[in-house]
């Protein structure tokens, strides 16, 4: 028993360290030397970032003229550990414009802090990436959403934020953004609006919308409890993953667009121990169902990519502040 305890000891320890050695790494500094090795080993500078969610990493694939590192033979970069993150940034050309993709993002459940969870999104920044479109796969709580169906996020609500942890905390270093962003504008209406054209045209109304997307920290699924609640507060599908990333984005000026794939519906009934097993999520089944949607949200994303190279590039934004 004591040499268990030990040992879990010591495992906690190095847990703590790793996380005090990225907050350390998220620094203007660190994430410069990321940003130049990896501008030193690509041809084309990307304008466009994206993250992949669980099961959507076949985004990245569609990319040509492909660069592909590893996380781990990045300098500084975090590992990704959850099933169905490849852990690879793929640099390439999709629809003609310069992008980045990166299959698998961080969690703040795999032990990791919200600065390490966020530390692509800066050296993306620093690379000269003006625009983030960041995907996950949510539940469903809006009940006019079917398992398979795409929202595009118009606003979130961070119940792991209310809580205090937010991955702007700690000293703000002015060359990475302001001391206090606005996140009324966090989803760019311009991007949601260009979205919204590229879906009709390619037919995918049906299937499609619009909705508030709720982070929650994970790594264990929403009760039923939970799931009225965050249906009061006005949530349509509920996650773990996506918010730092957006709220950093904004620190950092880039304009955002955010999209889900309900890959099950949030139980809601107590009506039966059956029906609220039935509807209980797994990460097999959220799985299962981006690997059906794939090519729709491939060819969706290759649109939007393909009208914002079309669409006048404005000068980069910067965060409203209020103090």
């Amino acid at each position: 028993m004591h040499l268990k305890n030990t040992a879990l000891k010591n495992r906690s320890q190095a847990e703590y360290q790793s996380c005090l050695s990225y907050r350390e790494r998220s620094s203007y500094e660190v994430c410069k030397e990321t940003a130049d090795w990896i501008r030193a080993h690509i041809a084309q500078h990307p304008k466009t970032a994206i993250i992949c969610g669980s099961g959507l990493g076949d985004l990245a694939d569609v990319l040509e003229k492909k660069a592909v590192f590893l996380y781990e033979d990045i300098p500084h970069f975090p590992r990704s550990t959850v099933a169905g993150h490849a852990g690879r940034l793929v640099f390439g050309e999709l629809s003609g414009q310069p992008c980045v993709c990166m299959q698998g993002r961080f969690h703040c459940y795999e032990g990791y802090c919200g600065s390490t969870v966020t530390f692509p999104i800066r050296v993306f920044s620093l690379l000269g990436v003006e625009v983030l479109i960041t995907t996950n796969a949510a539940g469903g709580l809006n009940h006019h959403f079917q398992v398979g169906d795409i929202m595009f996020i118009r606003d979130h609500i961070s119940t792991f934020g209310l809580g205090g942890q937010n991955p702007l905390h700690g000293p703000n270093d002015e060359r990475l953004g302001v001391r206090f962003p606005c996140m009324s504008d966090a989803y760019d209406p311009d991007l949601l609006s260009l979205a919204m054209e590229s879906v009709q045209e390619l037919g995918f109304q049906s299937f499609v919308h619009t909705g508030v997307y709720c982070m929650l920290a994970g790594p264990s699924y929403e009760t039923i409890a939970e799931s009225r609640m965050l249906q009061a507060l006005g949530a349509d599908a509920v996650g773990m993953s996506t918010v730092p990333e957006v709220i950093v984005a904004r620190h950092c000026g880039l304009r955002v667009l955010g999209l889900s794939l309900i890959t099950n519906r949030a139980a809601t009934s107590y009506s039966s121990p059956e029906e609220a097993c039935h509807e209980a999520a797994s990460h097999e089944a959220v799985l299962r169902v981006s690997v059906a949607r794939a090519e729709a949200l491939c060819r969706l994303v290759a649109r939007l990519t393909a009208r914002l190279g079309e669409s006048p590039r404005a000068p980069r934004p910067q965060p409203l502040t209020f103090i």
